[in-house]
């Protein structure tokens, strides 16, 4: 897709004006976030091979902290059983979960909403329901509406001023209009046909499903004659959003699955729906303060810092090494069973004699890099002419996503300093052709001062004050972020389905990854990452008695 020279006119001169700035007001900051020193320390071997220095023995162990692994433990918990240890890599529990502070404003790492549940993910329900966020009044379900992301929740800076809602509108003509249309009702019948879910494991591995599964979304769009700049535009933006890769590099499956899984697609003049976004719930610590409460009643049987290095299912049990980071020593835990809440690609490496399934999930999955920067402003921004501020704000034809107001779900109306979440994913896209890995070295290599200077120059397009009013940025980098949903994948990792035509589950170990007493539980499992995924994949491995 090529979009038109013009749209990108007040972009290019954006940065092209911060080039070279040198006397503008110092900006402090760094990566934070993730101990990639750590990663890379596991990634090159270190503490394998070395004798445990001491042995403990629990019932369960979880190897992996983050929202599967925290769902497997509350599990646990559920079921009664309160002998278990979760091992986490990091200095905290959440996964691309997780919540920060920046000059004492709470605001994300990583993801930072979840969409109000459908009945398919039950299991998330029951979660929000323990957790006070929704109740039944009169018969209905009601969510609590301080939780709920406060109006005006989106807009896009386009053609020079601030629409409300992320669809392309100002100026627009009536081929793109035509073309909107024509999409949602695409989206519409496939919706009916195919059944969509989420958990995706709850609808059934149709033809229909595994046709879209086989090809690129922007092959599908070629082929439907969805041609539109503006579309094509939005399409790609909403791939990059949740999978962090464009149309191109993502299946046609993944595409429709975006919209036919939740709101479907409402072109302007459909009044079937309130926008193309549904109710969210969002906090200023994003999806962190969700994982925040996961964690909380863990107590010590939380390890933080502990590199999970061996997995193994032997004569009377498992056993599971992990390297402590504090005492840089490695402890053998031994237990009746594991359960491997860790990316395909790690689990791979660390489970002996890893099963079939997982050789070839970690052989055909792709992992999207990410960056999240949290930018401390010590007050309110001048803004362009068009629709007020809001949750969520999106710049036309950049390469990031836009940024998200930590401040936004506050009721205190006075203007003060915030933060800015600004989001960039790394996976490829049609923006300069690079690929996953390609993403990664740069993710990697490029000093924090090329993002800054990124940041500045995409925001400031819209926001001309914006670095006389930023005080720190600090940086987040995911190498692997999310599971990228490539052509093919539904089909190559094998993803266990229902066979009944309602999709309905006789048992939780139809879908639950086992091998001996080993189960698999992540949102890699799905092929795409998101909390609903990640969470009932782990609160099902967790109940398997």
């Amino acid at each position: 897709m090529t979009l038109r020279r013009r749209d990108f006119i007040g972009a290019s001169a954006g940065a092209l004006a911060l080039a070279g700035c040198e006397s503008s007001p110092t900006i402090d900051g760094g990566f934070t976030g993730i101990d990639v020193a750590r990663g890379h320390a596991w990634r090159d071997g270190a503490g394998r091979g070395a004798a445990p220095a001491e042995t403990r023995r629990t019932r369960v162990v979880i190897a992996g902290g983050g929202v599967a692994g925290l769902a497997a433990a509350r599990a646990l918990r559920l079921a009664g059983i309160e002998d278990f240890v979760l091992l986490e890599l990091e200095d905290g529990a959440g996964g691309n979960a997780r919540g920060g502070r920046v000059h004492g404003i709470a605001c994300p790492l990583g993801a930072h909403y979840l969409p109000v549940p459908g009945d398919h993910a039950h299991e998330v329900q029951d979660l929000l329901e323990e957790l006070g966020l929704r109740r039944r009044v009169a018969g209905r379900w009601e969510y609590d509406e301080r939780h709920l992301c406060h109006s005006p929740q989106e807009r896009l800076f386009f053609r020079g001023e601030w629409q409300d809602g992320l669809l392309p509108l100002h100026g627009v003509g009536a081929d793109t209009l035509a073309q909107y249309q024509r999409f949602a009702r695409r989206v519409d019948a496939l919706q009916r046909e195919a059944h969509f879910t989420i958990p995706a494991f709850r609808a059934p591995l149709t033809p229909t499903v595994l046709a879209l599964d086989a090809e690129p979304f922007a092959t599908w769009l070629d082929r439907e004659g969805l041609s539109d700049p503006q579309l094509r535009w939005y399409l790609d933006y909403c791939c990059r959003d949740d999978y962090g890769a464009g149309t191109a590099h993502v299946s046609a499956w993944a595409g429709i699955h975006y919209f036919a899984s939740r709101h479907g697609f409402h072109p302007p003049g459909d009044d079937s729906g309130d926008g193309e976004r549904e109710a969210v719930l969002t906090w200023p610590e994003g999806n962190g303060w969700l994982t925040q409460r996961l964690a909380a009643p863990l107590g010590d049987r939380l390890r933080a810092g502990h590199v999970v290095l061996r997995v193994a299912d032997v004569r009377h049990g498992v056993e599971v090494d992990a390297w402590d980071a504090a005492t840089r020593r490695v402890v053998r835990w031994e237990a009746e069973r594991c359960i491997v809440a860790l990316p395909a690609f790690i689990a791979a490496r660390v489970v002996e004699g890893p099963p079939a399934f997982l050789r070839q999930a970690a052989a055909h999955l792709q992992y999207a890099p990410w960056l999240v920067a949290n930018m401390h402003l010590r007050g309110p921004l001048q803004d362009r002419p068009g629709a007020a501020p809001s949750w969520d704000n999106v710049v036309y034809g950049t390469r990031g996503l836009g940024y998200v107001d930590a401040r936004h779900q506050t009721l205190d109306p006075t203007p003060r300093a915030t933060v800015l979440s600004w989001y960039r994913p790394l996976g490829p896209s049609g923006f300069d052709g690079a690929t996953a890995a390609e993403g990664r070295r740069r993710l990697l290599d490029a000093p924090w001062s090329a993002w800054r200077d990124e940041l500045l120059a995409e925001l400031s397009v819209p926001h001309p004050d914006l670095r006389e009013l930023a005080t720190r940025i600090d940086i987040t980098r995911y190498g692997h972020a999310m599971a990228i949903p490539t052509p093919g994948l539904l089909s190559q990792i094998g993803l266990q389905r229902p066979s009944s035509g309602r999709g309905q589950l006789s048992n939780q170990e139809q879908i639950v990854r086992s091998h001996g007493r080993l189960q698999f539980a992540h949102a890699d499992w799905a092929g795409y990452s998101i909390f609903e995924e990640a969470f009932t994949r782990g609160h099902l491995a967790g109940s398997v008695a």
